[in-house]
């Protein structure tokens, strides 16, 4: 299934309990409202990920469009994902840029590793899933869900929510209370809702007290400066296009950024799982395609001068409120952010959210990741009595909480998510192999009524 949605009952609304799964729809309108979450819910860090690492942002919300429509037509519209700016890839971009890489060299080495996941995708989608489930059992696969929102909460703590700590407290309140004491159509858009409410009451607040003086993301210091500023969106023009150039490939800048894609596989893994535990739905047929959809996505966007991409937590975490995981929804998100990458004004527009508002937005949302990845070992019975699951799994999310910073050579360090991945990743099978040369048991306490694959693979995995 592509295209063709089913009507979900009357298209007004959900019963309780009740899900609209990627096949079915509501009306027209509701996903419109359902697509424009998406857009925002990926905004921030789609459009923040680009400028860190030197590369036009705009370029990177049209290629994050087009990418996500590639994504959905490789995966048959099974697993709904929107495609946004990787922030994996942001450390080994700094030190190519600290040895004196371009943009080109950037964009050239990030396309490299965008083949090399695509074709890791291909090798899994033949190899079949219980290769990456023995690769990634439900131990590791709920971690690394865990780890990506909690390794996302320095983002809150640093950057958004010091830019106005009381914008950000009434935001993410105002988000709470719309989600869960509106029923209906309103509950299910109540983050979009909520960034609303921010976005006025800072408008309300430059407008009855003033500028605020506070950290200022743009220029990384305390200043004293407006909530909320048009200027840009008054500078930008309606229509143009966004800068490109070709990539360059330089062997150094390449080593450097191939690292980024164990975590793309472990973070795609995890979030596509997080997926299938949502809906209910058996994700792993379409494992494969998904990973190396990410990669085309990623070679696509770099061939071009883009920014990497990976499948989006933020997004994850807006289906899990709103019950409403229909890709209709994600490829009108798809349209919107191609149709803001060719207008710079719509983009000003978005890029002027103030940083606060999206503290109470961003909390909410990567708490929620978070909390998935609990829920997957809860269903899967993962035993932490076992040192084998609970060492490497509590080292990796301290590390990428942190986040945790290891240098590897003078120019090249790990750091965050993709330290922590790395670290519950390797650490698992490392232990897992030494307690079998000591004869003990590969899955202490598993069901014996469960699948013989869990034994062979799978420890407690979904």
């Amino acid at each position: 299934m592509v295209f063709g949605w089913k009507l979900h009952g009357d298209g007004r609304g959900l019963a309780p309990g009740e899900v609209v799964k990627p096949d079915e729809r509501l009306s027209w309108p509701r996903m419109v409202g359902f697509g424009a979450q998406h857009v925002i819910a990926m905004f921030g860090a789609t459009f923040v990920f680009p400028l860190v690492m030197g590369l036009n942002a705009n370029l990177a919300i049209m290629m994050s469009g087009i990418a996500t429509i590639l994504f959905l037509l490789i995966v048959q519209g099974r697993i709904p994902s929107y495609l946004g700016t990787s922030a994996s890839f942001v450390g080994a971009v700094v030190a190519i840029r600290a040895a004196g890489g371009d943009s080109a060299t950037v964009t050239g080495a990030i396309l490299v590793a965008g083949v090399v996941l695509a074709l890791c995708g291909v090798a899994i989608h033949y190899l079949g899933v219980r290769t990456i489930n023995r690769v990634f059992p439900p131990v590791v696969t709920g971690a690394v869900v865990m780890l990506i929102g909690f390794g996302l909460a320095y983002v809150v703590a640093d950057v958004y929510w010091p830019q106005d700590p009381w914008i950000a407290l009434i935001t993410m309140v105002a988000t709470f209370l719309i989600i869960v004491a509106f029923r209906g159509f309103v509950g299910r858009i109540g983050v979009l809702l909520g960034l609303v409410v921010g976005f006025v009451l800072s408008w309300l607040a430059d407008r009855l007290f003033g500028d605020i003086t506070s950290f200022n993301a743009t220029l990384g210091k305390v200043d004293t400066h407006p909530r909320v500023s048009f200027q840009a969106v008054a500078d930008a023009p309606w229509f143009g296009l966004p800068e490109m150039h070709a990539p360059a490939f330089a062997v150094s800048a390449i080593v450097l950024v191939l690292p980024a894609v164990i975590a793309l596989i472990a973070e795609n893994v995890g979030h596509v799982k997080a997926v299938g535990e949502m809906t209910g739905t058996d994700v792993d047929p379409y494992m494969g395609r998904a990973i190396m959809a990410d990669g085309v996505g990623t070679a696509l966007a770099s061939a071009v001068g883009g920014s990497p991409t990976t499948t989006y937590a933020e997004n994850i975490g807006v289906m899990a409120a709103t019950r409403v995981y229909s890709t209709a929804a994600y490829y009108i998100a798809a349209v919107v952010a191609i149709l803001f990458g060719l207008c710079p004004k719509f983009g000003a527009l978005i890029a002027a959210t103030p940083g606060g508002v999206l503290g109470g937005i961003t909390v909410i949302l990567y708490g929620m990741i978070g909390l998935l990845g609990a829920k997957i070992w809860i269903e899967n019975r993962v035993d932490f009595a076992d040192p084998v699951n609970m060492v490497p799994t509590g080292a990796g999310i301290i590390l990428a909480i942190g986040p945790v910073s290891h240098q590897i050579t003078k120019d090249f360090s790990l750091a965050g998510i993709a330290l922590g991945t790395i670290v519950v990743l390797g650490g698992y099978h490392l232990l897992r192999a030494v307690a079998r040369r000591r004869g003990e048991p590969a899955v202490p306490g598993a069901n014996p009524g469960a699948d013989p694959a869990l034994a062979e693979g799978r420890d407690g995995n979904a």
